[in-house]
């Protein structure tokens, strides 16, 4: 780290649904037991399925180490499905002890439900500029999963095959000539086509693509966002030409590929040269191609001439005021030996593979090319704020939806960002 708890990312790094996958699951921890005895059983509703077996190794491991304490983790994957799944979990009187949330608006929206989390070393450790969406006042509401960060995740030996240099990709225009190149060569290097851009999707578009192109007129700052009566949209052509890019180019029909697809049937077996994700899909191409999980590159999303990378916290855990307050002290050692233990902090590097949102780790370890190149970037301080975290709530989604109407030819260009911004002044009435 560059100071005790600096670490130089944009202004905003809030929360959000964001690395995280759309594959429709719902898991229990196998490894679980029912509790019983005088255990104590800490419940954890969690969203991100990338992590779920190695979280769930370590929460085994600290079974281990505290035989009294039953940890039982509740895996739902894919952004509004956890929100949607957490709401019905709350509506049947099912409190888990632990769960996810996201920036600004969450924080409103489960207030009630919140612990004052300052008290935890984790909240003591975490990096500057990661608790600011959470903090009321004196009080700290949740802490920081990670960092992550998103743009066209691609395959190097494709790129160095095709003869295109990543590194001389400088804007919109050179990676349309980067993306006609591989695709005149698409038969010889064995590609179903350049990119499978996964439309059905609402968030990938909706959240991160828009994002991109929304930052700056909200000054990469997601509170600015958050508090915007009105979406400006200034950069609308430069978003449908990176829209009309990847569709031209994408394995067909866009409005059928799912993450999943996009991740593991496409992407990991070599069929397409890029996706538009982020560093929390390197634990699954790892899974399906290790070979391939070495051989990946991550590049910014191409906006005005620059080339910047999007990095933010993706979500927060955060520890429910309406359990037993044994179970939130509880809770609450879980979270802080999972973040500075010595045994916690290894497993978030090495196998979570995560970004560390704290002080006190070994970045030398950060052992993934996707996650490598993020921290470096962010070290730069060439990063753009996730703005999406202070959209109103669901209007990514709203966004998505109109997206997948232009790319049906259901609506032109123009109907789509002026429904979607008619959608967001009624959200701010």
């Amino acid at each position: 780290m560059v100071n005790k708890k600096a670490f130089l990312l944009s202004s905003a790094l809030f929360l959000g649904l964001a690395g995280c996958s759309t594959a429709e699951k719902e898991e229990t921890s196998s490894d679980s037991s029912s509790g019983g005895g005088d255990k104590t059983v800490v419940d954890v509703f969690q969203f991100k399925v990338e992590f779920k077996e190695q979280f769930e190794e370590l929460a085994a491991q600290y079974e281990e180490a505290n035989p009294d304490i039953d940890i039982k983790i509740k895996t739902v994957g894919g952004g509004n499905d956890y929100a949607s799944s957490l709401k019905s979990s709350f509506a049947a009187g099912e409190e888990p002890a632990i769960f996810n949330i996201g920036g600004a608006v969450d924080v409103q929206q489960y207030h009630e439900r919140l612990v004052d989390l300052s008290d935890t070393k984790a909240a003591g450790a975490a990096l500057e500029g990661t608790l600011d969406s959470v903090t009321e006042g004196e009080k700290v509401l949740g802490l920081p999963f990670n960092q992550e960060g998103y743009g066209f995740v691609y395959n190097k030996q494709v790129f160095e095959k095709a003869g295109v240099d990543p590194a001389s990709i400088k804007s919109m225009e050179d990676l349309t000539n980067a993306v006609k190149t591989i695709d005149s060569k698409k038969e010889e290097l064995g590609l179903d086509a350049v990119f499978a851009m996964a439309a059905k999707e609402k968030w990938t578009e909706g959240n991160h693509g828009s994002n991109a192109f929304l930052a700056d007129d909200f000054n990469n700052k997601a509170l600015d966002a958050f508090a915007a009566k009105e979406v400006p949209f200034t950069k609308a052509d430069q978003f449908k030409t990176y829209i009309d890019l990847q569709n031209k180019y994408s394995v067909q029909p866009v409005l059928s590929l799912d993450y999943s697809q996009q991740v593991e049937e496409l992407f990991s077996t070599g069929r397409v040269a890029m996706i538009q994700q982020g560093n929390w899909v390197y634990p699954t191409i790892e899974q399906m191609d290790p070979e391939l999980a070495e051989n990946v590159g991550i590049m910014p999303i191409p906006v005005d001439g620059e080339m910047k990378m999007p990095v933010g916290v993706p979500q927060y855990w955060v520890v429910n005021t309406k359990v037993d307050e044994n179970i939130q002290k509880e809770a609450k050692e879980f979270l802080d030996w999972m973040y500075t233990s010595d045994e916690g902090k290894e497993a978030v590097l090495t196998k979570f593979k995560f970004i560390p949102a704290y002080e006190g780790y070994d970045t030398e370890k950060i052992s993934d090319p996707l996650s490598k190149t993020i921290y470096e970037y962010a070290q730069e301080g060439n990063t753009k704020g996730w703005t999406f975290l202070g959209y109103p709530t669901g209007w990514g989604d709203i966004l998505g939806v109109q997206l997948q109407k232009y790319l049906a030819g259901e609506a032109s260009w123009e109907e789509a960002i002026q429904a979607a911004q008619a959608e967001w002044a009624k959200a701010r009435q």
